[in-house]
């Protein structure tokens, strides 16, 4: 619990006699002569109490209560008073005040009303400090749709590399959103709070690579497709990052960096600093359940921008979307549900397949992505499907599928 108190009073001797025996108490004492000296104390960080005497010249206990409340409300300010006054008291409570004593008033008594004014103070503190917490630690949640498996992979991912604090390789195919990851990673990170810089990395030299980290500032500096950098500007990268920078550096790519790397034409060394840990995103063809959810997602973002009225999405259209190719992945979903929201585009091209064959591709889809992802092991497959192995069976027949072509 804090124990910090700002105790104001004009007389000092009655200063002196309430502040010996709140040290006394064990409480960390700041003492102010007037409003003028106690205002640059408090704040909305403030984790402490305030105890204030009412009548002082100038601006008296009530003016500083009213200060304090449109600062923060939740700061309790205990008032004191020489004199035996209801209507006094009265006003002070129902301006908010946490408690008004009278003087001279009891040792017992002062520290009984600090010490429950603190227990609430620390209450608020610490909802609040929960609150931020979990705002800071929702950006997965909030920027990442998605309910699939792999959507829910992706966001608990994000949250275990953001909170290692290490350098992080963003990897996907083109469209899938490295800068968005990017920007999650920051957000749940202890660096939140400090910029969050994006470079392209086709652009950089050695001098402007320099100023992107002096503009980070102890932050998070991305690099848009890093595979993309100069040699001398590889080099940089690698003895800044080998002498500590002082920045957290995520990269993005969309290429095969392991293939450059045996090409020579990326750093090998400047690789492994960069990949300490890795997030893979997974193309909107391993989980074309999300595409509805995407694209609604993103239409109701473009209608919002654009001050239109929700547009409505018919379910025959949204089977439509899911077999659709989007090689462009959530870039181009996103580009089609602008189009949609504005009215220039009604429908995605229609495929010519009836609802039931449209579903059809879905689920084979699936089948064909759960076999990839477990090279061809039909039995994990189906476990990853939660499907009885002879359901699965019977559906890779139905619909022509061996599982030894994805071995």
């Amino acid at each position: 619990m804090s124990n910090r108190v700002l105790l104001v009073d004009d007389d000092a001797l009655v200063r002196e006699a309430l502040a010996q025996t709140l040290i006394l108490a064990g409480f960390n004492l700041i003492a102010a002569s007037s409003f003028i000296e106690a205002k640059d104390h408090i704040s909305v960080d403030f984790d402490g109490v305030i105890v204030s005497d009412v009548r002082m010249p100038g601006k008296d206990g009530f003016a500083l209560l009213d200060y304090v409340n449109s600062i923060d409300a939740d700061l309790p300010v205990i008032l004191l008073t020489g004199e035996g006054d209801i209507p006094m008291a009265i006003r002070g409570i129902t301006q908010g005040a946490f408690e008004f004593l009278e003087k001279p008033c009891a040792s017992k008594e002062l520290i009984s009303s600090v010490t429950n004014a603190l227990k609430t103070r620390d209450l608020v503190m610490e909802n609040r400090a929960l609150t931020q917490q979990i705002t800071r630690g929702d950006a997965a949640a909030r920027m990442l749709f998605g309910q699939s498996q792999h959507a829910n992979a992706l966001r608990d991912q994000t949250r275990k590399v953001a909170a290692t604090g290490a350098d992080v390789l963003i990897s996907g195919a083109p469209g899938t959103g490295t800068s968005k990851v990017a920007e999650v990673i920051h957000l749940l990170s202890e660096r939140a709070e400090q910029p969050f810089e994006k470079a392209a990395a086709a652009s950089l030299t050695v001098d402007t690579l320099k100023e992107a980290i002096k503009r980070a500032n102890s932050g998070t500096l991305f690099l848009d497709e890093v595979s993309a950098l100069k040699p001398e500007t590889q080099f940089a990268l690698l003895e800044c990052l080998e002498n500590n920078c002082g920045v957290r550096v995520l990269s993005g790519s969309y290429r095969n960096l392991t293939a450059d790397v045996e090409k020579g034409v990326f750093n090998h060394d400047l690789f492994y600093k960069i990949g300490v840990t890795t997030v893979r995103i997974p193309s909107l063809r391993e989980r074309p359940e999300d595409i509805p959810i995407l694209f609604q997602k993103y239409v109701d973002i473009a209608c919002e921008q654009a001050a239109l009225a929700p547009r409505e999405i018919s379910q025959e259209m949204l089977a439509r979307l899911m077999v659709q190719e989007w090689p462009g992945n959530a870039r181009a979903l996103m580009n089609a549900a602008m189009r949609f929201a504005l009215g220039v585009e009604e429908t995605p091209q229609d495929s010519g397949l009836g609802l039931t064959e449209q579903l059809a591709q879905v689920e084979r889809s699936l089948l064909c992505d759960a076999l990839r992802r477990e090279n061809g092991n039909a039995s994990e497959a189906a476990k990853s499907l939660k499907l009885p192995r002879k359901t699965f069976y019977d559906k890779l027949t139905r619909f022509g599928i061996r599982a030894d072509q994805f071995r």
